[in-house]
């Protein structure tokens, strides 16, 4: 008779995890409502500069944000569907747009080129709430002013099916924190804005600034702001401090103690100088860590900083912990908010020689998403 036993439990590590910090969001939408007076849109686009769309836009508008912004109006879908009953602009829209979708939804639309609107006013079977978007001096998108005047006609053509609710542009250089940088675009919106109201539109919801005019700029805050990156943190002027709402963090899966001269990783572009114990920790450029850092990146063990080293992989990174040992399962922070040793975002873009919005969106599909 063989005696058939039961398998051994599997062995369970800390999986890889970016956590989203609501309280974080909402003190940095406080913050926002400290030097503006308008009306603050949450900017939510690319999953909510990838900490999830519907848990920063809750965060958000439980803060007081009273409308929510997004790439495309399909996105707008999720977000209704989660119970989120604000205001929702879409501006993007990539893929185009369902008119009747847009309409069920009640999102609204932000149109950027007479062909644009000519194509929705020939799709929409039900009133559509228009933003028109201005080129105010980016050349991505926005109508330019030569063309101003026909969008205009072609507004008012529409009869019923267009109902032009609001205006709306974007500062090239509100990141440089200097209103001269800004001027010929805050010109260029009101202009834009009076043509709207003497063609018989209004009232009107009129935006420019995006987070980094809103926190330099209140000559750019007309009406509404739309805040997207600094909900999550990350100011791009550099001049205000926000709080970072993630965490990501991942746990050490092999440790091992090396000689001095040890080659490290592919292509052996780095060997230890001395003997040391190395942690391979379990993420790498599929999830997120840019596989080009220069010298100094590092992550948070044990209440230390220790150097990364050696080439990213595709799924692990190693670290040099020096003369300490860390056993597999051991939870390493890869950034976090929380200072001295774990690494902020904004040191893992200057390490990756990128913007921090960068490595919050580029974190993977195989890291898991949770919330604090």
């Amino acid at each position: 008779m063989t005696l058939l036993l039961a398998p051994p439990p599997l062995s369970r590590l800390h999986a890889p995890t970016l956590t989203t910090l609501p309280a974080a969001i909402a003190a940095n939408v406080d913050r926002v409502r400290s030097v503006t007076a308008a009306r603050i849109m949450a900017v939510v686009k690319a999953d909510g500069y990838g900490h999830g769309a519907v848990a920063v836009a809750r965060a958000a508008v439980a803060a007081g944000a009273e409308w929510l912004g997004v790439t495309d109006a399909a996105d707008a879908a999720e977000l209704r569907e989660a119970g989120l009953d604000v205001p929702i602009l879409a501006w993007l829209n990539p893929a185009g747009v369902d008119a009747a979708q847009v309409a069920r939804d009640r999102v609204d639309l932000a149109v950027g080129s007479v062909e644009e609107l000519r194509q929705l006013v020939a799709d929409a079977v039900a009133p559509v709430r228009v933003h028109l978007h201005m080129d105010t001096g980016m050349s991505r998108g926005g109508c330019p002013v030569g063309e101003w005047d026909e969008l205009l006609r072609v507004a008012r053509a529409a009869g019923p099916l267009i109902e032009v609710v609001g205006v709306m542009g974007h500062l090239p250089r509100a990141d440089e924190a200097d209103a001269r940088a800004n001027a010929a675009s805050v010109l260029r919106m009101r202009q834009a804005r009076d043509a709207v109201l003497r063609a018989g539109f209004g009232p009107l919801l009129v935006h420019l600034a995006a987070t980094a005019g809103t926190l330099t700029d209140p000559s750019t805050h007309f009406d509404l702001v739309r805040v997207g990156a600094g909900l999550v943190g990350i100011d791009p002027s550099e001049t205000v401090q926000l709080r970072g709402a993630s965490r990501l963090t991942a746990s050490v899966v092999h440790s091992s103690l090396v000689r001095a001269g040890t080659a490290v990783g592919y292509g052996g572009t780095y060997a230890t100088r001395h003997e040391t114990h190395l942690s391979v920790i379990g993420v790498g450029y599929a999830d997120g860590i840019p596989r080009e850092l220069s010298e100094g990146a590092g992550v948070e063990i044990g209440g230390s900083r220790h150097p990364i080293v050696g080439r990213v992989s595709m799924d692990q990174i190693v670290v040099d912990t020096g003369a300490r040992s860390f056993p597999r399962g051991t939870i390493a922070t890869v950034f976090g908010p929380e200072g001295a040793a774990v690494p902020s975002v904004q040191e893992w873009a200057r390490w990756a020689g990128t913007i921090p919005h960068t490595i919050v969106t580029g974190i993977g599909p195989r890291v898991q998403r949770s919330r604090a």
